[in-house]
């Protein structure tokens, strides 16, 4: 099975590499400049194919918002939080937040869906996505492309050694969700505070 996905990879690894920047996926990515740095992919075609993706993905969520704004409302009612905290930066800070939204976990797929919903300019919008989506690429694979080798390394002793792989893995997950979860806290304390 592993030999097939690897084989699909390399004859269609740039298709796979759009779809999968579309759906948010850094680890397609790190997938994508690791297979830069083996020479099965090109490295500047590569982080242009991820951008793309990344752009299509956050301007599909854009124009739900755009157009779809009863459906959001009826449908994720459970993420009101969340829309409530993009709301926030986005009046905060303006177009930056468009910008670092990428890195912005439990966020990323809200920020443009409430930017969408709001009467943002749908142009101004996709010209900062771009531009967005091809640093974000080129932040993500760049890393993957220079230290190809050692990931693969990394990635054998894990597979070799799961048993300690795998809560190293699982801690640094629930340290990463910890942390956004007391930044959504952090940011609806304030947003109360100022309407209270």
């Amino acid at each position: 099975m592993e030999e097939l996905f690897i084989g699909w990879l390399k004859e269609y690894g740039y298709v796979i590499l759009f779809l999968w920047a579309i759906l948010e996926g850094e680890m397609g990515l790190i997938m994508g400049g690791i297979m830069s740095h083996t020479g099965d992919m090109e490295y500047f075609m590569t982080v242009f194919i991820a951008g793309l993706g990344g752009f299509a993905g956050d301007q599909i969520y854009f124009y739900i918002g755009r157009f779809n704004k009863g459906f959001i409302q009826r449908k994720l009612h459970t993420q009101r939080r969340k829309f409530a905290i993009a709301h926030l930066l986005l009046k905060k800070y303006g177009w930056p937040i468009i910008f670092v939204q990428r890195y912005m976990y439990g966020l990323r797929t809200v920020i443009p869906m409430s930017i969408g919903i709001t009467k943002y300019s749908g142009k101004k919008f996709a010209i900062i996505n771009l531009l967005s989506a091809w640093v974000w690429a080129a932040i993500t694979i760049t890393p993957a492309y220079l230290y190809g080798e050692e990931i693969l390394t990394l990635l054998a002793f894990a597979k070799a050694h799961w048993y300690f792989a795998l809560p190293i893995a699982g801690g640094f997950l629930y340290g990463i969700y910890t942390y956004f979860h007391k930044l959504e806290r952090y940011f609806l304390q304030k947003r109360n505070g100022r309407f209270s």
